[in-house]
């Protein structure tokens, strides 16, 4: 006769089953625990596949941690099934530059990076507001101070956030540069001088200054007054500038081929930069001050900037992808409600001084800044 109870019986099955299975629970339970860990990363869509998209800033997507390419915007037919194949974009994340506000209703697509010509930002920024999409934007913001105005507006309208793509300013050694200045390793800063130059040809979209904006100082011009400002903390308070000569009628019937400028900071630091499209070479600043000098040689290009103080230190921090970082950190903004630091009031700030600057190297005279 069986005299075993019935619940005794039950509790020993289920205890034996639950032996059997707890490696597979387990296992399941480091699989959620590892999900669990994985960071959100964001949809990016990029707006433009020209050679910055294809060469820079699509491979850092790849390169990310909270971040993800899903999406393309393109005016040329012929570049998407590239595009497709290499990133595994789904048909209905590929968009031309009329049917961008159709993002409205994918949420795949979080953020709208845009990195069309200059005097096209504006366009494309508020397509992406509209389409209540967070929008990152290649330096410089725009051409003029109205329309970065509208993209900061309308961006803060539809409820998102808003950064500028300087790369720059995640770059070890240009931060370093900065502790250097902030904490007066040097003692008091005196000046800052620093070019940033390339050649191009008369083909390029950057000599039309309906898309453009402006010649080398819209371009890599903007490199040398970022340092400026990034580097000694500070905003400047009158520029005097002059334009170079023209060297190429033909090139440079639009634009500027060089432009040299100067800064004056309210505590008596000055400034000098120069750009030029016509002979490039240059590429780094040096920051004097009252008991030394540091700065980068090469200071701008995408991964290897490394310099020199005075002391014999050398400035060679190991390297970041810039994109990456750039992109990581406004991911991290947008998760955690937070401004960025290139938001696109300093994208304005830029612009503005830009074009104070063009109206000195117009008149011949000082501009003041407010």
């Amino acid at each position: 006769m069986n005299t075993a109870n019935p619940s005794r019986r039950t509790f020993i099955r289920q205890t034996a089953l639950a032996a059997v299975s707890f490696p597979f629970v387990s296992q399941l339970s480091a699989v959620a625990r590892a999900a669990a860990d994985e960071p959100r990363k964001l949809g990016f869509a990029l707006v433009g596949l020209g050679g910055l998209s294809t060469g820079q800033i699509a491979p850092a997507l790849q390169k990310t941690r909270y971040c993800r390419l899903a999406g393309i915007v393109t005016g040329t037919p012929s570049k998407i099934t590239t595009w497709k194949e290499r990133y595994q974009i789904a048909d209905k994340n590929v968009y031309n530059y009329e049917t961008m506000e159709q993002m409205a209703g994918n949420p795949d697509i979080d953020v709208v990076y845009v990195v069309t010509p200059n005097a096209l930002h504006a366009e494309h920024c508020l397509k992406a507001a509209k389409a209540g999409k967070h929008v990152l934007c290649e330096k410089p913001m725009e051409t003029t101070v109205e329309k970065c105005q509208q993209i900061i507006t309308a961006v803060k309208q539809a409820g998102k956030k808003l950064a500028v793509g300087y790369r720059c300013q995640f770059d070890p050694n240009h931060i370093e540069c900065r502790r250097l200045a902030g904490e007066k390793v040097f003692s008091e800063l005196k000046m800052i001088e620093g070019g940033f130059s390339r050649t191009i040809s008369a083909t390029e979209w950057r000599v039309k200054k309906d898309l453009a904006g402006g010649g080398p100082l819209m371009d890599v011009g903007i490199y040398a007054l970022q340092t400026c400002r990034f580097v000694s903390g500070r905003e400047p308070i009158e520029v005097s500038a002059k334009f170079g000569p023209v060297t190429d009628p033909v090139k440079f019937a639009e634009v500027e081929a060089s432009v040299t400028w100067e800064m004056t900071f309210p505590d008596g630091l000055k400034t000098l930069c120069r750009t030029n499209y016509d002979k490039g070479g240059e590429n780094a600043f040096v920051v004097t001050a009252e008991k030394g000098t540091f700065g980068l040689n090469p200071a701008y290009n995408y991964n290897n900037s490394r310099g020199t103080r005075s002391d014999g230190q050398a400035i060679n921090l190991p390297g970041v992808n810039q994109f990456a970082a750039e992109m990581d950190d406004f991911a991290q903004c947008i998760l955690n409600n937070q401004t960025s630091k290139v938001s696109g009031e300093e994208g304005l700030r830029d612009v503005k001084i830009m074009l104070a600057i063009y109206e000195s190297a117009r008149t011949g005279k000082p501009v003041k800044l407010a």
